[in-house]
């Protein structure tokens, strides 16, 4: 049985399992936007979901978080919709939104600590996915 090995010397498997992961990670980052928009939705109405914890030194009102959320959260909709398309500016719009994404949630953690650690974990699969993607090699 032959190996093949591309110019970065990746092997075909993992190009593959990377390339399902891509657009697996296209739909991870759709959900995760979506759901920062309802959650935002819901920060800015004043729901009684979030419980404000004691004072931190990043500490924002829930309305502000609200609209920190929703912005966040339309922009990586828009991401992984574009992600689909393997385009290189939507990989790196992509992997950039992530990363704000995790520290949103970081900071995010004294009002909703388990999502916002849920949350991080799927940007981090997000990131790995996009980064290790080589749609050329295909």
């Amino acid at each position: 049985m032959a190996t093949y090995r591309t110019e970065s010397g990746g092997s075909p498997v993992k190009q593959g399992v990377a390339a399902v992961t891509s657009i697996a990670a296209a739909v991870l980052l759709l959900a995760v936007g979506v759901l920062s928009i309802l959650a935002g939705i819901s920060a800015i109405a004043g729901d009684e979901l979030f419980v404000t914890g004691p004072n931190y030194i990043f500490q924002f009102d829930t309305t502000t978080w609200g609209w920190i959320h929703l912005v966040l959260g339309i922009l990586l909709a828009i991401a992984a919709v574009a992600l689909m398309s393997g385009a290189l500016w939507a990989r790196i719009t992509a992997v950039v939104l992530a990363g704000l994404s995790i520290i949103a949630n970081f900071l995010w953690i004294p009002y909703y600590p388990w999502w916002s650690i849920v949350v991080i974990a799927i940007d981090l699969v997000v990131i790995w996915a996009v980064s290790t993607w080589r749609p050329e090699q295909m």
